[in-house]
């Protein structure tokens, strides 16, 4: 049935607000950090065939892996779903959760008997099993050294969980309380959508939320692809590399594509990315396709409304045996680092092509995970932390300092948390002075957090740029790139490789982690004395920086520019 203009943008506005209230349970809800502190998870409404019909961005990854979630569902249910029912996946290659420990929780939503569509929600666990607490070995080889993996199955049948399941679960875990905790808050903010979803039917009836479902789909693509047409056509292409895949450290990552516009049609090849690699460091085409979408948001408009439309709008090629799309079982946990290495490398093909939006590469992702039994609980516990870096200076504007880039939007987790939760003392927080790469526009900066560790524990880092810094555009110079060390400063000190694992930590240790600083854009010879001379006063930049990079020259109290010393310095260069 048609549907006109205005009860399609109220029924869209509440698919929005469904949306938002189940992310708003499911944080506050969560049990461990991971969910409510950083709230690395996300939410959604799929139709009946598992497309996605709204999607409250906090994770854009999950544009992707959530329909495939459902198509594992539907294969392996499809003929026997019922009301009542609730299912789990987690596994990357039989559905598209980006790596074992997001655990994907899907209920179906049945009106008048018929099945109308789902909700669901993904959310990382802070340990499923495997050789290190965490379950994200940067040394992983084949992705049963990534902990439990469940193919599609039944968790609740008529609203009745399945305990058997949920023993073999705990019984895989480190952390059995929080990780069951976080699927049963997963269940209820599903259930909370179920019955929001099924509200709006009998308030608007099934046919023109059906109708609403069609049009979203249509508006999205017809809103990716207008924009597309005004570009010019053309063949486009950039490349990045990872640092390494945790095994082959000598060896960096070759992501690549070529991006093929004409008229509305874009086509991203990525054929000339490197094959699959031994460690964790693969994704998957889901990802792949998810993350085209998010750079093409981006790229629009950031206030896009999220739909399976969008995904309509582009066609991709990931090469079968490639990182991009590996061959089971090639282990794929730290897949991070691949996915900010291909944003980056699609914004440098499209950037140029859309005015105003090209930008230079920020920091990308890390996360430091330690494991050990807690002196306060006498129980195990998993301290998984997000850490945030510098963002890449835009054509108009400094990149941001300290925060999560591209598609990472978990926050890092309050000092006070962690301390009252976990055997550490967070010694120090705080920006990396001259870490945001130089150019007209600076790059943001990074933060160094320092650790004391309280008790023995295992230590897994997976994170990136630490050896390919984030480089600059148009001129501008690359950010100081990240750095990790067990008790700097001292003759036992030692540097750890950009993902490692089970490094065993002492009582007594101290551990920093150095996030890189996000890269510059345009000539550093170019940025206004003026502006120097502000990030000098505000402990950003260095007196020695601001003449060796920019060529500003400024007085030794640090709070005027020698004028005739930098018109001479600039003019030498």
């Amino acid at each position: 049935m048609p549907i006109d203009a205005v009860d399609l943008e109220v029924v869209k506005a509440s698919l929005s607000g469904i949306v938002q209230e189940m992310q708003n349970s499911l944080f506050r809800t969560g049990f461990s950090t991971i969910v409510r502190e950083s709230q690395d998870a996300s939410c959604a409404l799929m139709n009946a065939k598992g497309d996605v019909v709204a999607q409250h961005v906090v994770l854009p990854l999950h544009i992707g892996a959530f329909p495939a979630c459902c198509a594992a569902v539907l294969a392996e249910f499809g003929g026997a779903l019922s009301e009542g029912d609730a299912f789990l996946i987690n596994h990357p290659y039989q559905g598209g959760s980006p790596h074992a420990p997001d655990i994907c929780v899907i209920a179906p939503v049945f009106v008048s008997g018929a099945l109308f569509g789902f909700c669901g929600s993904i959310a990382h666990k802070g340990d499923i099993g495997g050789p290190v607490p965490g379950s994200c070995s940067g040394q992983a080889r084949e992705i049963f050294n990534e902990g439990l993996h469940l193919p599609a199955v039944r968790y609740q049948r008529d609203f009745q969980s399945n305990s058997d399941l949920e023993r073999i679960i705990a019984a895989n875990s480190r952390t059995p309380e929080l990780v069951l905790g976080d699927i049963r808050g997963q269940l209820g903010a599903d259930r909370l959508g179920e019955r929001r979803l099924q509200e709006l039917v009998s308030k608007y009836g099934k046919d023109k939320v059906l109708a609403s479902f069609a049009r979203l789909f249509e508006v999205g693509e017809a809103r990716v692809r207008g924009a597309i047409a005004e570009w010019a056509d053309g063949r486009y292409k950039a490349e990045r590399f990872v640092d390494d895949d945790g095994i082959e450290l000598e060896k960096p990552v070759r992501i690549h594509v070529v991006a093929e516009k004409s008229g509305d049609r874009l086509h991203f090849d990525f054929s000339g990315s490197a094959d699959q690699t031994r460690g964790p460091a693969n994704i998957r085409p889901p990802l792949v396709q998810a993350a085209c979408a998010y750079a093409l948001i981006s790229l629009i408009d950031p206030r896009l409304y999220v739909s399976s439309g969008l995904l309509r709008a582009f066609s991709i090629n990931a090469r079968e045996g490639s990182v991009l799309n590996p061959r089971f079982p090639a282990p794929v946990n730290t897949y991070n680092p691949t996915v900010h290495a291909l944003v980056d490398a699609l914004f440098a093909a499209l950037g140029p092509i859309v005015p105003g939006k090209v930008r230079a590469d920020g920091s990308g992702s890390r996360s430091i995970i330690i494991g050990g039994r807690s002196t306060y609980t006498g129980k195990g516990y998993v301290q998984y932390e997000l850490l945030a870096g510098g963002g890449g200076a835009r054509a108009a504007r400094d990149g941001a300092s300290a925060i999560t880039v591209n598609q990472s939007n978990a926050r890092v987790a309050p000092i006070e948390i962690i301390e009252s939760e976990f055997p550490t003392r967070v010694v120090r927080f705080e920006l990396i002075r001259d870490s945001g790469g130089p150019g007209t526009f600076r790059g943001g900066l990074g933060v160094r957090r320092e650790y004391l560790n309280l008790a023995d524990a295992r230590f897994s880092i997976r994170s990136m740029k630490h050896i390919i810094p984030p480089n600059g555009m148009a001129g501008g110079s690359a950010g100081r790139p990240g750095d990790i060390w067990i008790n700097p400063e001292t003759a036992h000190a030692k540097r750890l490789p950009t993902r490692y694992a089970d490094y065993p930590l002492k009582e007594g240790d101290i551990f920093r982690l150095d996030s890189p600083g996000g890269g510059g854009y345009g000539d550093p010879r170019a940025r206004p004395a003026e502006r120097v001379l502000a990030d000098v006063r505000e402990g950003l930049v260095s007196r020695e920086a601001a003449e060796r990079d920019y060529g500003v020259v400024v007085t030794a109290d640090g709070q005027h520019v020698d004028e005739a010393a930098t018109r001479a310095r600039r003019a030498s260069v």
